[in-house]
């Protein structure tokens, strides 16, 4: 069992939905994990006590959230020592044209560069269009954006893109190889499994 941190910034809570349920597989496996929102927990979480870090924060306007950028440039040198992830969400990682999914990435990138965080596990994650949460303004400018892109447009419901099965595959990869297992940790004698 790996005690895991999974550290979330969020807009519309689609993220912070996607850290939850992040939490709920790591505890499928047997793992603990704890789930702190970048805005309220920032540099105050110790990153010692964890045995690995995910990092999930939602793309706005081509850039993530402040805080997630703030908790990663204050606790780098702890993050350069654990087993990270990040998980950048979007509506472009929902994508069907690689156009879209080459924006996702750019962003994700762009985050990575600015903080100069080296994950070993990069993902792009589908978010959700949540016409419900958005003001007159976003919502219309984002209904443009939806109709653009030949997207759902309907502004009296919400959608949610974000793949569940592909988000556990993903994170169970990560935490497979991120965390050695109890077996892994035994000692090896000599002329054992001889």
């Amino acid at each position: 069992m790996a005690n895991v941190l999974i550290c979330y910034g969020t807009t519309e809570g689609q993220t912070g939905k996607i850290a939850a349920r992040m939490a709920e597989f790591a505890a499928e496996w047997g793992h603990a994990a704890t789930v702190a929102d970048a805005a309220t927990s920032s540099a105050r979480l110790p990153l010692g006590a964890f045995d690995a870090v995910v990092v999930a924060a939602s793309v706005h306007r081509r850039r993530h959230q402040e805080s997630v950028e703030r908790f990663v440039r204050e606790n780098l040198p702890a993050l350069q020592r654990l087993p990270t992830a990040f998980f950048s969400v979007s509506l472009s990682a929902a994508g069907r044209e690689p156009r879209q999914r080459d924006g996702a990435r750019a962003c994700a990138d762009a985050f990575l560069q600015a903080t100069g965080w080296r994950p070993g596990t990069v993902r792009l994650v589908a978010g959700a269009l949540a016409y419900s949460r958005y003001g007159l303004l976003t919502r219309r400018l984002m209904q443009l954006i939806a109709w653009r892109e030949s997207g759902d447009t309907d502004t009296s419901r919400d959608y949610e893109y974000t793949d569940w099965e592909k988000l556990r595959r993903d994170l169970e990869v990560f935490l497979a190889h991120a965390v050695p297992r109890e077996a892994d940790l035994r000692p090896i004698f000599a002329g054992e499994g001889v």
